[in-house]
């Protein structure tokens, strides 16, 4: 008797374990239909790890990790399962993870096979896809044929480390490192060579935007937005890297028109409207669905780098080196499969041509290139046409030398009541009529003591000149 009771509890038991996922799978279909994937996943994961040949669950379970961006290349094997049983919402998914792999072919046969399943949804649930297809299409014909002489997968968080710039192309460092901040920033900074001018990106409102500050006595300020309308882009604006001609920006930018993520752009500075270009997406394979980030260019090197998370884990980049056109030159070739394979970057011997010695392009631009020190310049103050002095122990009179230190000081008072006169002036712009009679009366005394300060500096000027003389002679 003990043993039958014990059979009929485990009996029941069964009963109710199956009653209790058939429950379940009711419940993550449902939420399946509802758009609800992470619920679902689970439960679908659940399901097909016991019946791995099912093509319903091989469908539901592969949509749902494509969905929540799980295991991708376990939702492929899923989905060709599905797409061979016939199910049409295979051909989709599956599709669409053949775009991102740059297999348009076979995307595009997949959607004409879902189109004769179900012509009725032509121009509704498969016309984004057939969109995005077309999008890379275009992409992909227009493949940039340059050379890329190496790679290297790095943790994003060290990714700068791949870049060897030489001291001629400026330098690059992360926004954290540069500025102080409470939390951390995924940007970074570039500064020219002479380190008068930073670039870097910076959130707004929770966007991204490029901003530039100059160096003045007392640090970099004078912040200066670069587009107010983050070029016309409606995404993140962000890492920037200019050209030794301080016009040409090469930046990354999220935008609708876009291929995914972060893509790199081009613009150049208009010195007839103090404003810049409209930027250019540059052509694969600098670009692709996934991030692709912080193109550099190393004029004196002859090189360049660009950062991408395309077929990477999470948390790793890939950097590759390559040598940049002189002018924009395209992939030419009949087969369709070598372009899809030189946008993705299949090879990189695939994109070398004859005669170059790449092992030693490649050992130049690993090479890291000492700055050679320059004399510190702390400022410039012409004393006559034959002396013009760069740091306070150039001075040879001490009373000059003491003039001028009192001269720094005035000149880092005309810098503070310049920047508050600004803010006032601002202010009284947009205050109410009732407040701008005290804004103004402000100002004025401003005005008159940025107009007191400003002779007395030039006063002190000639002192200072003058007694640096009387030892010059």
């Amino acid at each position: 008797m003990k043993y039958l009771s014990l059979i009929i509890i485990l009996f029941c038991l069964a009963l109710t374990s199956v009653a209790q996922n058939a429950k379940e799978l009711a419940q993550a279909k449902l939420d399946y239909k509802n758009g609800v994937f992470e619920k679902a996943l689970p439960v679908f994961e659940r399901e097909y790890n016991a019946k791995p040949t099912d093509p319903s669950l091989n469908l539901w379970y592969g949509v749902c990790l494509v969905e929540t961006r799980g295991d991708l290349a376990k939702a492929e094997e899923c989905l060709v399962v599905a797409s061979k049983r016939n199910l049409p919402e295979s051909y989709l998914y599956l599709g669409g993870l053949y775009i991102d792999q740059y297999r348009v072919g076979e995307a595009e046969q997949l959607f004409a096979r879902y189109a004769k399943a179900r012509p009725r949804e032509k121009e509704t649930t498969l016309a984004p896809y057939t969109a995005a297809l077309e999008k890379m299409q275009r992409a992909i014909s227009r493949t940039e044929d340059i050379q890329i002489i190496d790679s290297l997968i790095v943790d994003k968080r060290n990714f700068l480390s791949a870049y060897k710039l030489s001291p001629q192309s400026g330098t690059l460092s992360l926004f954290n490192d540069m500025f102080e901040s409470k939390q951390a920033v995924e940007s970074t900074v570039y500064m020219n060579e002479k380190g008068t001018k930073i670039y870097y990106g910076q959130l707004v409102k929770n966007e991204f935007s490029l901003f530039s500050m100059e160096k003045l006595l007392s640090g970099y300020g004078n912040e200066k937005s670069l587009s107010a309308d983050n070029f016309g882009l409606t995404g993140d604006v962000n890492y920037p890297f200019v050209l030794t001609d301080g016009s040409t920006i090469y930046f990354a930018a999220k935008d609708d028109n876009g291929l995914g993520g972060y893509d790199i752009y081009v613009t150049r500075y208009n010195f007839n409207n103090d404003s810049y270009l409209a930027p250019e997406m540059l052509n694969m394979p600098f670009n692709s669905p996934a991030n692709d980030y912080l193109y550099v260019f190393d004029e004196e090197k002859g090189v360049g780098w660009f950062a991408t998370d395309r077929f990477q884990p999470e948390g790793k980049v890939c950097i590759y080196t390559f040598i940049p056109n002189e002018e924009v030159t395209l992939v030419e070739s009949e087969d369709n499969g070598y372009i899809e394979n030189r946008a993705r970057i299949t090879s990189i011997k695939a994109s070398w041509k004859s005669g170059k010695d790449y092992r030693a392009i490649r050992d130049k631009a690993r090479k890291e290139i000492a700055k050679v020190e320059k004399k510190t310049v702390d400022f410039t103050f012409v004393i006559n046409d034959d002396h013009v002095y760069h740091t306070s122990a150039d001075f040879k009179s001490n009373n000059a030398r003491s003039l001028f230190a009192n001269l720094q000081s005035k000149y880092k008072a005309l810098e503070d009541l310049n920047n508050d006169l600004e803010r006032r002036r601002t202010a009284y712009r947009e205050a109410q009529s009732t407040k701008r009679s005290d804004l103004s009366l402000v100002i004025i005394d401003l005005e008159t003591s940025q107009e007191q300060l400003m002779r007395d500096i030039e006063d002190l000027e000639v002192r200072v000149r003058n007694e640096e003389i009387k030892v010059l002679k």
